[in-house]
Order: C-alpha cells, then structure tokens, then sequence
C-alpha cells in the first residue's frame, strides 16, 4: 500500500508539474472562469482530455507516434495557425472591447457552444499537449513496471485538481476585473500568448 500511494503521489506531482505552466490551454480555462461561461464544460474537456492522453502514454502509444512524425507536424501547423487566430481575436477585444454580458439566452448558448468548440481545440491540436502527456509522461510511467497505473493515476488526479483550481478558483479575481481596463489588460496577455505559442509551433513544424 504504502509504495502504492508513494508512486501515486510521484504521478500526481510529475504531472503538475508538466500541467502547471502559461500555455493556450490554462490561459483560456482561466479567461472562461473569470467569465463564469461554460466552465464545467471546459473543466470537464480539458480533464477527461488529458486523463485519455495520459492513459495512452502509460498504455505505450508513444511509441506508435513516434513511427509516424508526420502526425506531429500536422498536429502542430493546424494548431499554430489556431492558437494565431485565437491570439488575433483576443487582441482585438483588447483594443475594441466588447459590451460586457450576453443580452439573450440564444447568445449564452452560442457562447457555450463556441467555448467547447475553442477548448477542444487548444487541447487536441496543440502538439506540447501530447509530449507532455503521451510521451514524457508515458515514458516516466514506464520506469514504474507494474505500477505504472497507479503513476497514471496519480497524473490524471493531478490534472484534474489543477483545472479544476483554475476553472472554478478564478472566479475569485471578478473583483479585480470589475473594471474594463483590467479586461483589455486579460485580453491582452492572453492574445500575446496565444501568438507566441502559435507562432512557435509553426516555426517548429
């Protein structure tokens, strides 16, 4: 038992360690919190994402990626160009910010579904997702032997505290953003971010 709970717990700081970092993903889980739209939905991808990720690694995908490089090039270009056009968007609400609050039900709807659509994205086209879980964490877990379940687990424990700490915790800087210069200021990391990374997964693909 006792070894158990040590490879668990060596799983669960492996991966938040890898998790907590500035990237596309948690940038925008932060922005949908801080917005309190659709943040179970996002939460709930972006943990079940990553749980699917980290059980392929452990199970030995990496492997199979690994003889098709091509996949990660594509995977890479698609999300460049994504995470450009995020980027570019969330600049112009820095500049040209829009009415705060969504005026009608069909509005909110729409915004659930645009979020969803966004955060599944971020997720399954950035490429740093699959090195992070699929391979780096694959190949730790590997080390483990038999226990390299139970290091999953504790990884997929992990992501799910972080996204859920930054989904729901977030709501806890409104006040900070109460004003709509804050926002343009959010708007604005967030759009330099999104370029970045964008910018560097099409220099690397």
């Amino acid at each position: 038992m006792t070894v158990a709970l040590t490879t668990a717990a060596a799983g669960f700081g492996t991966g938040l360690s890898l998790i907590v970092a500035i990237g596309a993903q948690n940038a925008f889980v932060l922005r949908q919190g801080v917005r309190r739209e659709a943040v179970l939905a996002v939460v709930g991808i972006c943990a079940v994402s990553d749980a699917l990720l980290i059980a392929l690694g452990v199970g030995g995908v990496g492997a199979l990626v690994v003889a098709w490089p091509g996949a990660l090039t594509a995977v890479g270009r698609l999300g460049g160009a994504f995470l450009l056009g995020y980027g570019v968007l969330a600049a112009r609400r820095a500049v040209r910010p829009a009415g705060a609050g969504l005026g009608t039900e069909g509005e909110a709807v729409t915004s659930r579904r645009r979020a969803v659509l966004t955060c599944l994205a971020m997720t399954w086209l950035n490429p740093h997702v699959y090195l992070d879980t699929v391979f780096l964490l694959g190949s730790v877990a590997a080390d483990h032997g038999p226990l390299r379940w139970t290091f999953g687990l504790g990884a997929v424990l992990a992501s799910l505290c972080w996204f859920a700490a930054l989904g729901f915790g977030a709501r806890l800087l409104s006040r900070l953003l109460a004003r709509p210069t804050a926002w343009r200021v959010l708007d604005g990391l967030v759009a330099a971010t999104m370029i970045v990374l964008g910018c560097t997964l099409l220099a690397g693909s």
